[in-house]
């Protein structure tokens, strides 16, 4: 098979094909890692590319075929991850400088899950500095390089996850997100992203940030691709206390693109404030493709975000100072300034601060609940309210409006990892400037089954996400 029938199929398509012999899990993971050097290395999506291991692993799992073995839901496939993901005896630095060098002691366990999954693990992917970007910004790598314009942010802080899926480099990616990090990427580069309930996937062995908001998730190109990473990696972990015993839903089996009946929440405050037009106009063009499909348009109201938000700001921003207190101490000079920044807000905040929010996620929680998803199942809402920015004016500048653009980023992503719900970035169209828009489903805990059902069978009418962006020069 030719590598341009392979770049065609998705994540879901490629490990049908390779159960069904169409091709060997040597031949794609051989491609995988062409394209991994090559366009992964010009958008500088990469960190590291594991040539021998990963094609020992494809080679292994060719022969457990021949033998005619039992094949797991990713037989063969290639996926690679971002850099907070260990792989025991492999560097895993974080994005950082600080952790140059730093060897995985242990795998983390969501990755244990894809590889008994049959995954090929080719390497690992570029990311904002100690996940501290919603844009992608790396002041010692280099920022991550958006497939359809390398002059524009490719969203963080799963900044290579999303380029990697996006310019078919790898078919899935894992990431991490505490305010936005898998939504942001999968937004800004047309790609399917799901930041899962609060502990549905564990973080062990995963590079905290904000131990109480960090999530992890996947990123690939359709709802049925995230659907089937999301069964595998949402087995629980007995061995982390904070991760739910529950066992995952049949994701896929949900996935009928029947939506009848589905009620759809359209937030009449907040969310919608201050969208940008050709935003506007993509996020009405999927609520009519979603109509068509059965759903039922509801109007609902919000509680007070600035709340949600501002707690969810100092959770993050005091558990981060807390991880870096002792770096910050001995090696300031090895933070870029914009990172540095974020960090040293949190020691300003008291105890008392830092306690009163933790006390408060949880009224606040079932507030939302009881205020935005009462009349509805899922809500519909713009994953960022504006286009996708520039790196420059992400990066050059005066500060304060850098800080402005960053906050409209995440003004609709970051309030729900403080209150632990599920959410989706579904690719929706193209701005005028070839740029990805994308909106963002929301529903309650441990509902991601029916994110995924609704975006599936919105995915079935719509071809956003199965776009490709022209190969970059070299």
């Amino acid at each position: 098979m030719s590598g341009g029938a392979i770049e065609s199929l998705d994540l879901v398509g490629l490990a049908g094909a390779i159960a069904a012999r169409q091709f060997s899990a040597r031949e794609v993971t051989a491609w995988s890692l062409q394209r991994m050097e090559t366009t992964g290395r010009r958008l500088n999506a990469v960190f590291r590319i594991d040539h021998e291991p990963a094609m020992q692993r494809a080679a292994a799992l060719d022969e457990l075929q021949a033998a005619g073995r039992p094949l797991g839901p990713l037989h063969g496939v290639p996926l690679a991850h971002k850099d907070l993901f260990g792989v025991a005896g492999r560097e895993c630095h974080g994005g950082s400088i600080i952790l140059r060098g730093h060897v995985a002691s242990r795998t983390a366990f969501a990755v244990e899950q894809l590889d008994a999954a049959g995954q090929v693990n080719v390497g690992s992917l570029h990311m904002a500095e100690f996940a501290l970007s919603p844009t992608g910004f790396n002041g010692h790598y280099g920022h991550g390089l958006n497939p359809w314009s390398t002059a524009h942010a490719c969203g963080g802080s799963s900044s290579g996850s999303g380029i990697a899926v996006a310019a078919r480099l790898v078919f899935g990616s894992l990431g991490s997100d505490t305010g936005g990090s898998i939504r942001h990427p999968a937004g800004m580069c047309g790609v399917t992203g799901l930041k899962s309930t609060a502990r549905r996937v564990s973080v062990a062995g995963v590079l905290p940030l904000s131990h109480s908001l960090d999530c992890a998730g996947p990123l690939a190109q359709s709802a049925r691709d995230c659907a089937r990473l999301l069964g595998v990696i949402a087995t629980p972990d007995r061995a982390d206390g904070l991760c739910t015993s529950l066992p995952p839903d049949d994701y896929e089996a949900a996935l009928d693109g029947d939506l009848r009946g589905l009620r759809i929440g359209l937030p009449q405050a907040y969310y919608r404030d201050d969208v940008d037009p050709e935003v506007a106009a993509a996020l009405q063009a999927s609520l009519d493709v979603l109509r068509a499909r059965g759903a039922l348009l509801v109007d609902v109201p919000v509680p007070d975000m600035a709340l949600i938000n501002a707690m969810a700001q100092l959770v993050m921003q005091v558990e981060a100072a807390t991880l870096h207190r002792r770096w910050i101490e001995s090696r300031p000079q090895d933070y870029s300034a914009q990172v540095r920044q974020r960090i040293d807000t949190g020691f300003a905040y008291s105890a008392v601060r830092y306690a009163e929010a933790l006390s408060l996620r949880a009224r606040l929680a079932q507030q939302y609940l009881d205020t935005a998803l009462a009349a509805c199942d899922v809500l519909h809402v713009p994953t960022m309210v504006g286009q996708v920015p520039t790196i420059a004016a992400t990066t050059e500048g005066d500060s304060g409006a850098i800080q402005q653009t960053l906050a409209r980023a995440t003004a609709n992503t970051r309030g729900i990892n403080y209150l632990g719900l599920p959410a989706l970035s579904v690719p929706a169209g193209f701005s005028q400037a070839g740029l990805p828009m994308a909106f963002q489903l929301i529903g309650r805990p441990f509902d991601e089954a029916r994110l995924l059902k609704t975006a599936d069978a919105y995915q079935r009418d719509t071809d956003w996400h199965r776009r490709v962006p022209a190969a970059p020069a070299p």
